[in-house]
């Protein structure tokens, strides 16, 4: 059987024993036994959203949970403030235009951060801004924000914060109470080591009293009928059962490791992963003062086509990374290190890497990026 190895930011790698969870028979969800799996996975998941408000889990990919946000959050008409500077911060201003929300357009050049004094002068000049939509961890760039900074502007005025942490939380430090978030959106496939098709919302009380006024049409994502059914211990509409309960095998491995400690080790795997590429004469498209832990962007040479490589390295050789997104389509790849991914893994991909690197023809000392790893992981 050959290998197949994920380092893509989505979906990641799912250890033994949570295939193993995933496997178990099904359970009825409206039963006491199943009851007990959601206020685990919940009081779970409060735990690396680092909150004590409610979680809403929902039966969908992230954008699910996205459109949870934008449905509960905002009237048509309504303006609000959607910060660009990937593919995932456009998913943000097209969810607020099907809406018939007015999004004030934020566009940050790819592979930087946005600058939160922009933030703060457009709340000053417009009073009328009801959400300000960012995301922690840019997956299509490799950037992550500053969601510490922008909440300390953001909370200073009638605006809400929604954060999309689908790629970061659990791998990038996300403080949501501490730092005054007031909605975060996750899902399963990430740093969670799930498959897709579990998304979560953390809502607080501010961000609730909003959903409660808003006239948006919604249905299957509405905050309110939600709440009613968490009050009961019980999911509006059929929850993913299996997902669910593996959820929370997944969780006690957050809480066995400790999310400080899983921040370190992904810093630690993006330096390597990071080093490695600078060793093979490439660079980085995220700005050093910016850069991800959840994965490592990597700009090509010109001569080098990023989606020959990408699937060379995948059917040939059974190691998964993933190309560019738009623009940067063919021109980037991208690593991921999140989830049960560690530096044995990523050391098979580097030299993977560096072997289909030098089948495409690019001059680089074969085991320079390997060496360059080595040197990061054995400090």
């Amino acid at each position: 059987m050959k290998r197949n190895l994920l380092l893509t930011p989505g979906p990641t790698q799912i250890p033994p024993q949570l295939c193993a969870a995933l496997g178990r028979p099904i359970i009825h969800h409206r039963t006491p036994q199943f009851q007990e799996n959601l206020k685990e996975a919940v009081e779970g998941l409060q735990y690396v959203f680092q909150t004590k408000n409610d979680i809403y889990l929902i039966p969908a990919s992230g954008t699910g949970a996205m459109e949870a946000c934008v449905a509960n959050l905002l009237s048509a008409g309504d303006q609000a403030i959607t910060i660009e500077g990937g593919k995932f911060g456009e998913r943000w201003t097209e969810l607020c235009k099907a809406y018939g929300a007015k999004p004030e357009v934020v566009e940050v050049e790819w592979g930087s951060a946005v600058d939160p004094q922009v933030i703060k002068k457009l709340l000053d000049e417009n009073k009328n801004i009801k959400v300000v939509f960012a995301t922690l961890n840019e997956t299509s760039t490799g950037v992550v924000t500053d969601i510490k900074a922008l909440a300390d502007v953001v909370k200073k005025t009638d605006a809400l914060l929604v954060v999309d942490a689908i790629s970061g939380l659990g791998v990038v430090d996300l403080k949501m109470d501490e730092w005054g978030v007031d909605v975060v959106a996750s899902a399963s496939h990430k740093g969670f080591m799930l498959p897709p098709g579990l998304a979560f919302v953390a809502v607080n009380d501010r961000a609730y009293k909003r959903a409660e006024q808003t006239t948006s049409p919604r249905y299957y994502f509405d905050f309110r009928k939600a709440k009613k059914a968490w009050e009961k211990v019980d999911t509006a509409f059929t929850p993913a059962i299996g997902i669910v309960i593996a959820l929370c095998e997944s969780l006690k491995w957050f809480k066995e490791r400790g999310l400080e400690e899983n921040f370190k080790n992904y810093a630690r795997l993006a330096k390597g992963t990071q080093a490695a590429a600078k060793a093979l004469g490439l660079t980085l498209l995220a700005k050093e003062s910016c850069i991800s832990n959840a994965l490592t962007s990597i700009n090509l040479p010109e001569n080098i086509d990023g989606g020959k490589l990408v699937k060379i390295m995948r059917d040939t050789y059974g190691v998964s990374i993933a190309g560019g997104q738009g623009y940067l389509k063919g021109k980037i790849i991208r690593i991921a290190h999140m989830g049960v991914v560690d530096e044995y893994d990523i050391l098979t991909g580097i030299s993977c890497l560096e072997k289909v690197l030098k089948e495409l023809g690019h001059k680089f000392e074969l085991g320079a990026g390997l060496k360059a790893a080595q040197e990061v992981f054995n400090t």
